[in-house]
């Protein structure tokens, strides 16, 4: 039986206990986040304690020694390498996933679902498996330790999803406005950037939204293949765990800052995001 077909009084109470178990679930999500932030602000002492103490006095020690006080690592050089990978991947897989969702969608090529069907299958082998051929081309190409060895990786690896979301997206675009367009004389480049772009924004914005967050939280190849100089902020939140200990204040102090930019990014987007997402579930 569908909710429309419900008594109101059954819709209510179903509706209310729908709102209740999201609530819930929201909630179950945001815990962890909100008690590493909270253990961020406690000191060494505090935050190793079992059970942990919430009330315990605030500090800032672990964002200290975490930007380097007392032992001279700075976070920086990491967090402009996943910057730079993170932003250059997106803008690629958008430049190249972009027209090809047009072509798939709203120019349809002869047997799209076999080319839809190959960009999916490229997703189905495990990282690990393409690690050593990976590790042995960068090797030899002189590329081992170079940033634009991992926007390569992050580009290829995004665009397969980038692709599927943008082709579901373009294709609800009205091709009453394409035709007005192509009757008007407006070309490839001009139909893509002027008539495409704006109407599918909400989709590009989810779907560079997703590979700048993929690309930033990638920790497999950059552990791998890069060293002092290209290494990623992942790579860096990884050398807090030392055969000393875990030291739970100053990790969670750097997962926190870590963290920020894609916090930053979904919030700032959230209303595309959320526009992206739901496009074309509801008709």
């Amino acid at each position: 039986m569908t909710s429309a077909l419900l008594p109101p009084r059954r819709r209510r109470r179903t509706g209310s206990l729908l709102g209740l178990l999201a609530w819930l679930c929201g909630i179950a999500f945001f815990l962890p986040v909100a008690w590493m932030v909270l253990t961020s602000f406690h000191s060494e002492t505090d935050a190793a304690t079992n059970p942990p103490s919430i009330g315990a006095g605030l500090s800032l020690h672990g964002y200290r020694e975490f930007f380097g006080e007392g032992t001279g690592v700075s976070p920086w050089p990491p967090l402009i390498n996943s910057l730079t990978a993170s932003v250059v991947s997106t803008l690629l897989v958008l430049l190249l996933a972009v027209p090809a969702a047009y072509a798939l969608s709203i120019k349809p090529v002869r047997k799209w679902t076999d080319v839809m069907f190959f960009f999916l299958s490229t997703k189905m082998l495990p990282l690990v498996a393409g690690l050593l051929p990976i590790y042995l081309v960068a090797q030899n190409t002189g590329m081992l330790d170079s940033i634009w060895l991992l926007v390569i990786l992050y580009t290829s690896m995004n665009l397969p999803i980038a692709v599927w979301m943008m082709r579901s997206f373009l294709s609800e675009v009205p091709t009453e406005i394409l035709e007005a367009a192509s009757i008007d004389g407006a070309g490839l480049h001009t139909t893509l950037l002027r008539i495409v772009a704006p109407v599918a924004m909400p989709g590009i914005a989810a779907t560079a939204l997703i590979s700048f967050i993929f690309s930033w939280n990638e920790l497999l190849f950059a552990r791998v293949l890069t060293g002092i100089v290209a290494g990623t902020a992942p790579v860096f939140l990884t050398g807090f765990v030392t055969s000393q200990g875990l030291f739970l204040a100053k990790v969670c102090a750097a997962a926190t800052v870590i963290s920020l930019p894609v916090l930053i990014a979904g919030f700032a987007a959230q209303d595309k995001l959320v526009q992206g997402l739901s496009l074309g579930a509801v008709k």
